[in-house]
């Protein structure tokens, strides 16, 4: 009796089991009846006819490397550590077709562009560079774009990018000479080849006039975050001969006292003549592992009621927002056709250019001038790191490029796309006077986001996209401070921030380009400002006051539209449309920049020419096709004699008015390194950018018609038509958040 009651048992369990999983399975697929839906009117529809901007497939980039492989008379390396006297595939990257064609076939049902490659190529065979234009439209072919883009046959081999060869090269000679010198550098670093290296960091421009190619090599200690260890010594390298067995060391510098060859150095320190560096073992203050176990998580960002946006291939739908996206190899995250309700704003929003100027007493920061875009800012965008780069819900896109490489390289999620609460209200108001109520809107946003770790400094470079119309593009600055070993005289050029080390002084510039098209390619620069008038009262004639007053001003000009960085500007910058809102006002963006930067570099310094950009807060140009960057890839190594003088831009002296129109906006900051900087520089403040906002361009606020807007009167408070704030917590089934109260109207003025 006891075993069948037992086996009774058993067997109503397990009918027990298999009820509740056929329950569980039934019920699976049924939201609880407080959760949101979600959103019922997202209509998402994109277009294919963005893929004329999308950077290279994988498939493209190969095409174009095997065929000009193939070019038996070109004689290019195979090799991806190709030796300066090879013929090296240096980049492949997309070729942007002409505007006027472009829009033809997106305005217009017109043929679509032509489908091209930009490829330069280093000849150490024949110490020069070329550039070349490769179709795939079709059958492929190439034609040589050097001479049409620069106003010379070839370029000079000086001019060119180091590559991973030629630093493979560079090692190799270091290593050479560590050996000769390996007392000294055991006794000052307590250097060893096996277990305790000196890592090398470049200063540029290499040399002091064009065709030089001598790079001054300041060595810090083997720890991650290197930069912040320098150890006090620094080696000038030349080499400008395509044979590496030709290179020299032409000077050194040891703990601020300078040398002039290895064996100038090992003598005198042989005899004691120099005043040493006795080695001291110093703990990594550099590193990045935190001073204490991470305990917890903080707030994380959700979609409750599912994405708002979507991305399909290169484009981007967000609530009344379309935009096209790409990723350049040398200038980094771009943005095409950005459309607001149907209507195109802007034809182009993109990075141009970084550029920071060091000062120091010690060679390797001397000189130092970088233009990021020389090496490759969209190079340098690896993986973003989910929830801590970008929110973990984001959506996060790979790019594929070709530099400095012989395969495709590809970067898995170096792009996210996200929606993001910016934390204040976009507009609100509550009103104590009369008609008590209150409205208001949450700033949510969309942001399209790459970071790129160059060298030491790692850019955070966003375009964000609001719903009252407005476009941001905006970079923060992180990563390492550039350092040098602390020397007597060079507390002039910034401060300690650690024993023996120094934070240089340094700028921070960015270039950016903003195509704005309003309501078309035909727009006029007006700028807008205040004055102080003084008038007379109109009831009381004999008292007066002094009011502001607005004041307009079209600009017709290129050089009047060159608003040097320095001077006094307009505060309201403003691409406009001839036609008029409801009110009779020319529509109109209005570009506000937020820069923090320091002084500009004189333009009488030998190499201010390559950055001439930077002279300017805002230039206004008359678009051309020719005129499609502010910066070159040659601009780094040839200074002295750049391909593209941003200024001759200006020279020109085009008429702005009833034009296709270009602004080119310079934004950054001064950073004086303080000991805050170690070990890493924080995103706070250190930033800028350029705000696109609509000035008259609508009748009223676009946001009014927004989803997000909330309003409510003294009781309808709870009211979740008009506030679905107030049943959040009912609508997500949870018991974290406090239900939705407000007592706002107890307070208000009573005149009753």
């Amino acid at each position: 009796m006891d075993s069948l009651i037992k086996y009774l048992a058993i067997l109503l369990g397990l009918i027990s089991v298999i009820l509740n999983i056929v329950l569980i399975c039934l019920n699976s697929n049924k939201p609880p009846k407080c959760m949101s839906q979600s959103h019922e009117s997202l209509q998402v529809t994109h277009s294919d006819k963005s893929l004329v901007f999308a950077d290279l497939t994988p498939e493209e980039y190969k095409a174009v490397r095997d065929y000009m492989w193939a070019q038996k008379d070109l004689k290019i390396s195979h090799s991806s550590l190709a030796k300066p006297s090879d013929n090296f595939l240096f980049l492949i990257d997309l070729s942007l077709p002409k505007k006027a064609d472009v829009l033809k076939y997106l305005d217009q049902d017109g043929k679509k562009p032509a489908r091209e490659a930009t490829v330069v190529v280093f000849y150490g065979e024949h110490r020069y560079l070329k550039e070349y234009v490769v179709s795939l439209s079709g059958p492929l072919t190439h034609r040589d774009v050097t001479e049409q883009k620069y106003n010379t046959e070839t370029l000079p081999f000086t001019a060119r990018t180091v590559t991973i060869g030629e630093y493979m090269q560079l090692f190799t000679l270091l290593y050479k000479v560590f050996q000769k010198l390996e007392k000294p550098l055991r006794e000052s670093f307590g250097y060893d080849l096996q277990t305790n290296k000196l890592l090398p960091f470049e200063g540029m421009p290499r040399g002091i006039k064009a065709g030089d190619r001598k790079t001054w090599i300041s060595f810090f200690r083997d720890y991650s975050g290197m930069y912040i260890h320098p150890v006090g010594f620094e080696m000038l390298i030349n080499h400008e001969s395509s044979n590496s067995s030709d290179w020299t060391v032409d000077r050194l510098l040891y703990n601020g006292q300078y040398l002039n060859s290895i064996d100038d150095f090992m003598k005198r320190y042989q005899a004691g003549d120099l005043k040493k560096i006795v080695y001291k073992k110093v703990e990594n203050f550099a590193s990045l592992k935190p001073r204490k176990k991470p305990t917890g998580l903080g707030p994380q960002q959700y979609y409750l009621q599912g994405k708002r946006y979507s991305v399909k291939n290169n484009q981007v739908v967000y609530l009344d927002w379309s935009f096209a996206f790409g990723m350049s190899s040398l200038t980094g995250m771009r943005a095409f056709d950005i459309r607001f309700k149907g209507e195109r704003i802007a034809y182009e929003l993109s990075v141009q250019e970084a550029m920071s100027v060091y000062g120091s007493i010690t060679p390797g920061m001397i000189l130092t001038k970088f233009l990021d875009s020389s090496i490759g800012i969209g190079r340098f965008a690896h993986e973003l790191v989910r929830g801590i780069d970008c929110p973990y819900a984001a959506t996060y896109v790979d790019t594929h490029r070709y530099i400095d490489t012989n395969v495709t390289q590809r970067f898995r999620n170096s792009i996210c796309v996200f929606e993001h609460d910016i934390g204040r209200p976009l507009r609100r108001h509550f009103s104590d006077f009369f008609h008590n109520s209150y409205g208001g809107m949450a700033n949510s946003a969309l942001v399209i986001r790459s970071i790129t770790a160059i060298g030491n400094y790692d850019y955070i470079w966003d375009f964000i996209f609001y719903q009252s119309g407005s476009v941001e593009a905006r970079v923060h600055a992180t990563g390492y401070i550039s350092s040098s070993f602390t020397v007597d005289g060079n507390l002039k050029y910034g401060h300690q921030v650690a024993e023996n080390v120094l934070g240089n002084i340094h700028t921070h510039f960015i270039s950016f380009k903003v195509d704005l098209d309003i309501l078309g390619v035909k727009n006029i620069f007006q700028t807008k400002d205040m004055v102080y008038e003084e008038v007379p009262l109109p009831w009381t004639p004999s008292e007066k006051a002094k009011i502001p007053r607005l004041v307009e001003q079209q600009i017709k000009t290129e050089k009047e539209a060159a608003l040097l960085h320095g001077a006094k500007t307009p505060r309201y910058l403003h691409i406009a449309s001839n036609q008029t809102n409801r009110w009779g006002h020319n529509r109109s963006y209005r570009l506000q920049v937020v820069s923090f930067a320091g002084d500009h570099l004189p333009e009488s310094e030998s190499t201010e020419k390559s950055m001439s950009w930077a002279r300017y807060k805002v230039a206004i140009t008359k678009h051309k096709d020719k005129e499609q960057t502010s910066s070159s890839l040659y601009s780094q190594n040839y200074m002295w004699k750049p391909f593209v003088d941003f200024s001759k831009y200006i020279e020109d002296n085009e008429t702005i008015d009833n034009e296709d129109l270009v602004a080119w906006v310079t934004a950054g900051f001064l950073h004086i390194p303080h000991a805050e900087d170690i070990p890493n520089t924080v995103t706070v403040g250190n930033g800028g950018g350029v705000i696109i906002r609509p000035h008259n361009y609508f009748d009223e606020d676009p946001s009014i018609n927004s989803p997000d807007g909330v309003h409510f009167i003294p009781g309808s408070e709870n009211n979740c038509e008009y506030n679905k704030m107030a049943c959040l917590e009912k609508d997500q089934c949870t018991s974290t958040l406090e239900p939705f109260t407000y007592h706002g109207f107890e307070g208000v003025m009573k005149f009753e």
